[in-house]
C-alpha cells in the first residue's frame, strides 16, 4: 500500500482503469472484473465523466454509472478509493468554474455517492485561468463533495503555475498527476514534467501503463489479435524500440516467473514518483497479471535491462 502524495488516501500499487466499463465490458462483465479486483486486494478505481463518449450510442458517463451501480450493489463505498475526471465530457468540456460545478454534480449522481476521493482536471484548458479552475475545485473540496484534486495531461509549466497559485492562495492543491507513461512511451513524462511532480511531492499515477495492451506480450509478429485497441499496439510492434522492449520483458518475465504485463507494471512501480500504474481489464482472466504487480519487485539488474531496452 502507498499513500497518494501527502494525503490519507492509501492505495494498492495497481489502479483499475474504468474506461472499458460500458464499452468493451458490459454491466455484468464490469461487475465481475470489479468484484475480482477488490477480492484480490485492489481498492483504487479510476474513471472519468467522458468514458465512453467515443462509442457510437454512448453519450459519456457510462463508466461512472456502472461503477455507481456496483458500489450500491456491494455496499462498499468506504472500502474503495474512487477517482474521476472533469473536462472531457461532451456536455462539460473545459475547466471553467460553472462547467466544473455542473459536471461534478453529474458525476456524483452517476456514482451514487456524496463525495469523490480524487477529482482530476482531465485536460488542461489554456483558455481558462488557473485561478478560476482552482477556485471552483477548492469550493468542491470545502463543500465536502471532493476530498482531493489532481491533474492530467498538463504541461510542466501549467502544472507548476497551478501548484504555485494554490500555494499562494492557500486553497486546494493538486496532490497527484496522471501522465501517459510506459516502457514504450517515456518521453511523455520523464524530464521536466516528472521533475515538477517530484519537486512538489505529487504522486504519479500513469495511464496507458500497458500501452494499449502491447506490453501484455500478446501482440507478436504474424499474430492477429481481436481488440478495440489492436491498431495502436501494432504501431509499437513495428518499431525497433517495441521489439527491444518485448525481448527484455520476455527475459525478465522468465527470471521472475511472472507474466509480461506484471513485469511492465512492476517497472513502472519502480520509477521515482509512481505510486500506482493504471490499467484496465475487460475480463477477469486479464486481471490476474495486473494484481500480481503487488508481489513482484524487480532487481536492479532487471530494471537496468528494461531501462536500456526502452531508451
Amino acid at each position: 500500500m502507498g499513500h497518494i502524495g501527502n494525503t490519507d488516501l492509501e492505495v494498492r500499487p495497481f489502479a483499475l482503469g474504468g474506461n472499458v466499463f460500458g464499452w468493451t465490458a458490459d454491466r455484468d462483465g464490469s461487475f465481475a472484473v470489479l468484484d475480482a479486483y477488490t477480492e484480490g486486494g485492489g481498492n483504487f478505481v479510476d474513471t472519468a465523466d467522458g468514458y465512453s463518449a467515443w462509442v457510437e450510442g454512448n453519450s459519456g458517463g457510462e463508466s461512472e454509472t456502472v461503477i455507481g451501480e456496483w458500489i450500491r450493489a456491494r455496499r462498499n463505498r468506504d472500502d474503495v478509493v474512487i477517482a474521476t475526471k472533469v473536462g472531457a465530457h461532451p456536455r462539460f468540456r473545459g475547466l471553467k468554474a460553472d462547467t466544473i460545478k455542473r459536471a461534478a454534480e453529474e458525476s456524483l449522481r452517476r456514482l451514487g455517492t456524496d463525495h469523490i476521493d480524487l477529482y482530476y482536471s482531465h485536460f488542461d484548458d489554456p483558455e481558462t485561468p488557473v485561478a478560476e479552475t482552482l477556485g471552483a475545485l477548492d469550493q468542491l473540496v470545502r463543500e465536502g463533495k471532493v476530498r482531493y484534486i489532481a491533474a492530467s495531461n498538463f504541461t510542466a509549466e501549467r502544472l507548476a503555475e497551478s501548484l504555485s497559485h494554490s500555494e499562494a492562495e492557500g486553497i486546494a492543491k493538486y496532490v497527484a498527476f496522471q501522465p501517459h507513461y510506459n516502457l514504450v512511451s517515456r518521453d511523455t513524462y520523464e524530464g521536466e514534467l516528472a521533475e515538477t511532480v517530484q519537486a512538489n511531492g505529487l504522486a504519479a499515477l500513469p495511464y496507458y501503463a500497458l500501452a494499449s495492451g502491447f506490453l501484455t506480450g500478446k501482440y507478436r509478429p504474424g499474430q492477429k489479435v481481436e481488440s478495440a485497441r489492436a491498431g495502436m499496439a501494432a504501431e509499437y510492434l513495428a518499431s525497433e524500440r517495441g521489439q527491444r522492449v518485448l525481448t527484455a520483458l520476455d527475459q525478465v518475465a522468465g527470471e521472475q516467473n511472472a507474466e509480461i504485463a506484471t513485469v511492465a507494471l512492476a517497472w513502472l512501480k519502480s520509477r521515482p514518483t509512481v505510486v500506482a500504474p493504471i490499467a484496465s481489464a475487460r475480463t477477469v482472466e486479464q486481471l490476474g497479471p495486473l494484481l500480481a504487480v503487488a508481489d513482484v519487485d524487480l532487481t536492479s539488474g532487471q530494471i537496468a535491462l528494461l531501462d536500456d531496452a526502452s531508451a
